[in-house]
């Protein structure tokens, strides 16, 4: 793995980088360390023309502003005048993977049947041009060049299709998953650029934290069931595909999290990423029919939306967020909850002992400030006479404890 320098931007228009920016005091970061040596390892030994390197981004402010830098870590990887940024799972695969498709070219030829076989039997979801040259391959080609990030994209005619695809109408963009293919309307779709982040799904998929900041970028509604779902997802394609992702999720921690509630499992909750409302059904879903008409009570804004993202919601997500917080600390370590929370407690209970202390004496002060002079001459003499008699009466009592008892003397 090569480290920045700073040489780096004089070099780096020529080469293709992938870089980590990172800060020294990031868990996550240092967390990300062993996969990217990993990562710039496998590059290195397959020949790749990425080179990949690491960046303090505290030590170089001004760069990592430069490349959009928000957080850490974050990886982009720097192809000339342009940066890609990588929001997948960090794993080598992963990583690997981006890397190579982002750093060759934006769409790829499939020159023949086998070619495109095999590529179809590596991807899920096969995005395809096919046709002459065009305004929609320009189009195409603007779409693949944005997201490149997420999927591949390829470019081939006809006659190198599988016999069983059919096509109406040429040019056209193709998009193969879900064991069939489905093509592109510009008049039914709209722009072709939120069609294909749109379609880059297949039509039910297993969700987890990540997949849904992916589907919020798409606009989407989905359902979280294992039942029912896919078989809806399959015959409704025509009727839900433009406004619903379904899939399932394992559990329920996540969505408790994001209800700030219990969810029983199993259950089927839609879920809209754009405002974070969600809808939950009046009764239990046991059959097709029931699944479809809460699917298009949804669609049709007769259901329920609960939640949201307006100014009270978000302040109960805080006050939740905190107590999950506090909570899964104390179950999980007692004793370090009780120092991460009772010293702070101990520290401002100091504090206020010691601002009640200081009021006190301020007190004492502005009250002495208060008097005139005269009653400050007064009050002066006065001290000097209880001093006076202080010492007058402190001999005395020496003297009457100097004298002894005629008893004692004669007794000595």
């Amino acid at each position: 793995v090569c480290f920045f320098c700073d040489r780096f931007k004089d070099t780096r228009a020529n080469d293709i980088w992938l870089v980590d920016f990172y800060a020294p005091w990031c868990g996550y970061c240092k967390k990300l360390e062993p996969v990217w040596y990993d990562v710039g390892a496998e590059l290195k030994s397959s020949g790749s023309p990425v080179r990949v390197g690491k960046m303090d981004a505290t030590a170089y402010s001004g760069m990592a502003s430069e490349f959009g830098v928000r957080g850490y870590p974050t990886i982009k990887l720097l192809k000339g005048d342009l940066a890609y940024s990588y929001k997948g799972p960090r794993t080598k695969d992963d990583i690997v993977e981006f890397a190579n498709r982002v750093a060759g070219p934006a769409v790829r030829a499939l020159p023949s049947k086998q070619m495109f076989e095999h590529m179809l039997k590596r991807h899920d979801v096969l995005f395809v041009y096919v046709g002459a040259e065009s305004p929609l391959k320009e189009k195409y080609n603007d779409a693949a060049s944005e997201l490149i990030v997420y999927t591949y994209f390829f470019s081939a005619s006809e006659e190198a299709l599988p016999e069983s695809v059919s096509l109406s109408e040429l040019p056209t963009v193709v998009v193969f998953k879900d064991g069939s293919h489905f093509t592109y309307d510009e008049y039914e779709d709209g722009s072709l650029s939120l069609w294909v982040n749109k379609e880059r799904f297949q039509g039910y998929l297993q969700i987890d934290g990540f997949t849904l900041y992916e589907l919020g970028e798409t606009g989407s509604v989905f359902h979280l069931l294992k039942t029912l779902m896919q078989r809806v997802a399959k015959e409704y394609r025509e009727q839900f595909n433009r406004d619903f992702q379904f899939g399932h999720m394992d559990g329920n921690d996540y969505i408790n999290g994001l209800i700030m509630g219990e969810v029983t499992v199993p259950s089927v909750i839609i879920l809209n990423t754009s405002n974070e409302q969600y809808f939950m059904p009046s009764e239990l879903i046991e059959s097709t029919d029931q699944l479809v008409q809460f699917i298009s009570s949804v669609l049709n804004g007769s259901a329920q939306a609960y939640g949201g993202d307006g100014f009270i919601q978000r302040i109960k997500r805080v006050a939740f967020d905190a107590r999950s917080t506090i909570m899964s600390v104390f179950r999980s370590s007692p004793l370090l909850g009780c120092f991460l929370f009772g010293l702070p407690l101990g520290v401002i209970s100091l504090m206020c002992y010691g601002i009640c202390t200081a009021e006190s004496d301020d007190g004492l002060d502005e009250k002495r400030e208060g008097l005139t002079d005269e009653e400050e001459e007064e009050d002066d003499e006065e001290e000097e006479q209880q001093r006076q008699a202080a010492e007058l009466e402190g001999p005395e009592e020496e003297d009457d404890a100097g004298e002894k008892d005629p008893e004692e003397k004669k007794t000595d």
